[in-house]
Parts: C-alpha cells; structure tokens; sequence
C-alpha cells in the first residue's frame, strides 16, 4: 500500500489581503474626515475616498487610501488625562491644553473643574470619567459642544446637566460616565462670568 505524502498546510494570506471588518472600515473613515477638515484632502477627494472605504473589502484596499496622511496614533494607546482633586482641588483650563480622548476626574476634597472652552480639540468624541467623591466635578464646554450623559450614575450628590443638544458639525461630543458620589457631578455650557472672561481675553493662551 503506497503512503501517501500530507497536504501542505495552506499558506496564511499577506496582512495586506485579510478581509477587512466593519472596525477596520469605520477607522479610515475617521482618519479621513479628519483629513479633510485639516485641509490636507479637499471635500471632493473625501467624497471619493469615502465611498471606496466604504465598499473595501480588504486591508490592502483601505490602506491606498490613507497612505499619503499621516499616521494617527490610537486613542486607545494615549495614556488618559488624570485629575485628583485631593486637599486642595484641582482644575484643567481655561486656557490651550492638549485634549486627550479620555478623561478622568476624581473630586476628592477639594474638587474638580474640567474648563474645555479654549481648547482646539479635532476629536469627534471625548470620554471624561467623572467620579464627585466628596466636593463634586465641574466640566464647561463650548456653547458649540454637547454631552452625553446616558452612561452616567447620578449617586447621591446627583448629575446636573444644562448643556444643550445643538452641536455644531465637526464639534467633540463629549461622552459623559462615572458617579456622582456624595458632591455631584455638573456639565454645563459657560456662565455669565466665564463668558465675560472670554470676551475680554478672546486670545487668551
């Protein structure tokens, strides 16, 4: 009886021919937009490179369309921003400060206030983790910003929202979760004040 030889394994498929998923889709669709809106494609070419992202069916077809911008680096390899309110308290802003895609604020003694309302931020969406512990956690967005705050636990010292849901295109969302704790969380558009700060310091860095 004649042994036969096996059959070679078949050969796994070059990265660049797997197929591609809805994830990897919906990231060069990101990658794109943000593009465009940083000049670096016009909304015609978007236009084009939209639909065939849309319609790839492989990592290689996805990757002709971002080889010629640069590399983003992922969101989920950025270390989040961490703000401790301990004793003393502690604030972000206002003023220009580089906008992470995660947030966390833990009120602790002496509280927290998040101020975004001269950040340049080209994120479509920010996650602030916002735990009120004892004195509470403040965020003010741009009147241009909206929130979602579906995801988050009001706890005993509850969740103040007076944001409003007109947001304009391109802006962040900011994506809202974490507990209230005993001091509350607060997310709301600028007061009177702070508006008045902004309008005599409109350069302000």
């Amino acid at each position: 009886m004649t042994t036969q030889p096996p059959e070679p394994s078949p050969r796994p498929a070059p990265s660049e021919e797997l197929r591609a998923s809805h994830d990897d889709r919906e990231a060069v669709v990101e990658q794109l937009r943000d593009a465009a809106a940083e000049g670096r494609i016009d909304f015609d070419e978007l236009d084009s490179r939209l639909e065939q992202a849309l319609t790839a069916k492989t990592h290689a077809e996805l990757a002709v369309l971002t080889a010629d911008l640069p590399r983003l680096t992922s969101p989920e390899s950025q270390s989040p921003l961490v703000l401790k309110g301990g004793m003393y308290g502690a604030s972000r802003g206002p003023g220009r400060w580089e906008v992470p895609g995660h947030v966390i604020a833990r009120g602790g003694l002496g509280g927290v206030k998040i101020d975004f309302t001269r950040v340049e931020c080209r994120r479509t969406e920010v996650t602030v983790e916002a735990y009120g512990e004892t004195s509470g956690v403040t965020i003010v967005i741009p009147d241009a910003w909206a929130a979602d705050t579906s995801g988050m636990d009001p706890g005993v010292g509850g969740l103040t929202d007076k944001t409003t849901p007109d947001r304009l295109p391109g802006t962040p969302l900011i994506r809202l979760t974490g507990s209230g704790g005993a001091g509350g969380v607060a997310i709301r558009h600028p007061n009177r004040g702070e508006r008045r700060k902004l309008h005599d310091n409109p350069a302000q860095g």
